[in-house]
């Protein structure tokens, strides 16, 4: 809305104008159509072979307002703990490129996302002998079932204390928890397990960054103390105590004061030998043979997740605006979820055709947004709009974008604006 006139949008698109109300529409539309434009753009996308394996994570975006059909209080990825929420799930071919967005209650556990996604592969998107690749925690049992049922293969992760509950059992041992990758085979499961120096070398520096945080608070109470004479010992303790339990180290970290009022910090090293022991260690978990994925493979395309971590990065910007959510309808709520999925899809094809310029597609569109239209005003009405010769690296970029632009644009003079006084059905929107 804010931005229709200034970019010419009634022109461009040959409209007469346009309101709040024809955008809620519009996105009810979307919503209705989702699954016939998912279906058509996944069709053009794999016209001749389907893609043998699936990306999928969720995510979480916070909302305005509490009114919202599908709004619900749940794990906050967003880091805002007061705010209500919706739980997105994002379906994506190997490459990264979503093939279906999903809107669900905002209290709804990534694993219960699961079933919706795998009846998506099979009756939208073809089915067959696929894989399914999913995070750590939303492949359980439940859904492991529900994917060989449907002759589905999976690759997955799997948490750090069902690696402990193996390693109990005998499975695997520490030992095999190197830079280099190792696998085991139990009966029909096979298991990749990685120890990453770089990430195991970062938990410990973290480890030792809150340590340090709690021997300078230790130094402040004492410091208090015997500025104070007269200052409760017990109360230092418990806020002490707090703070060690909100840094998640008390496994290993206590709080102790001598007769001499006194406080200091006793470290359990067996115990923080203990915690440290799986500082950077993974285990995959796959169902496929080693004929049909090597150990390598199966790593790599695990790794492949992070292209669906991306999109939910690059869709959380200010430019695409997937959050903050003001719509409150359902239908609303979902249209907008797909509309943010398809501006994604554009933003990777420019990344894709302007790699060669080495700018981000952030770049580009600044450089774009300098070529302006002049209005061209005839006996005091709108005439046209004519677009002048773009400077050399503008064309490029229009050039690499496969883009015609036209000389001359009818003017209608089409003003977009927002409704003074919004009516009360826009609450309902």
């Amino acid at each position: 809305m804010r931005l229709a006139t200034r970019h010419a949008g009634c022109d461009l698109l040959g409209l007469e104008g346009f309101d709040e109300d024809d955008l809620y529409s519009n996105l009810a539309w979307l919503s209705e159509q989702q699954r016939r434009i998912e279906t058509r753009l996944f069709e053009a996308l794999h016209p001749a072979e389907k893609p043998a394996l699936f990306l999928y994570d969720v995510t979480s975006s916070y909302l305005e307002g509490s009114q919202n059909q599908l709004g619900a209080f749940g794990y906050n990825r967003d880091g805002k703990r007061a705010k209500m929420q919706i739980v997105l799930g994002l379906l994506c071919n190997p490459s990264g490129t979503p093939l279906s967005i999903e809107v669900f209650a905002g209290n709804i556990s990534d694993p219960k996302t699961v079933a919706s996604q795998i009846k998506k592969v099979v009756r939208q998107f073809g089915g067959g002998e696929v894989t399914f690749v999913g995070d750590r925690g939303m492949l359980k049992g439940a859904q492991l079932e529900q994917l060989i049922q449907e002759g589905f293969h999976y690759i997955t992760a799997i948490t750090k204390p069902q690696i402990d509950v193996l390693l109990k059992a005998g499975v695997f041992q520490m030992e095999l928890f190197d830079e280099s990758l190792a696998e085991v085979i139990e009966e029909t499961v096979r298991y990749v397990v990685r120890r990453n120096p770089k990430r195991a070398a970062e938990i410990e520096a973290t480890r030792a960054d809150k340590l340090l945080r709690l021997q300078q608070k230790v130094k402040e109470a004492n410091d208090y103390l015997n500025a104070h004479p007269r200052a409760s010992l017990q109360t230092r303790i418990k806020a002490l105590s707090k703070a060690v339990e909100k840094l998640k180290v008390q496994t290993w970290v206590g709080v102790k004061a001598a007769e001499t009022r006194l406080l200091t910090l006793e470290i359990d090293q067996q115990a923080r030998d203990e915690e440290a022991k799986l500082d950077g260690c993974y285990v995959l978990k796959t169902d496929l043979k080693a004929e049909q994925a090597s150990k390598e493979v199966v790593h790599e395309r695990y790794k492949d997740l992070a292209l669906v971590e991306q999109a939910f990065r690059t869709s959380k910007t200010v430019q695409l605006e997937m959050r903050p959510i003001h719509v409150r309808r359902e239908v609303s709520t979902r249209g907008h979820a797909l509309v943010v999925m398809l501006a994604y899809r554009l933003v990777q094809a420019l990344a894709r055709r302007w790699r060669e310029v080495d700018l981000t597609v952030q770049e580009g569109l600044q450089q774009l947004s300098t070529l302006c239209a002049i209005e061209v005003v005839v006996g005091g009405q709108n005439a046209c709009l004519r677009i002048p010769e773009p400077s050399a690296d503008v064309a490029r970029l229009i050039e690499l974008a496969r883009v015609r632009l036209p000389k001359i644009l009818r003017s209608g003079g089409v003003k977009v604006a927002t409704k003074k006084k919004l009516p009360k059905s826009r609450t309902t929107r």
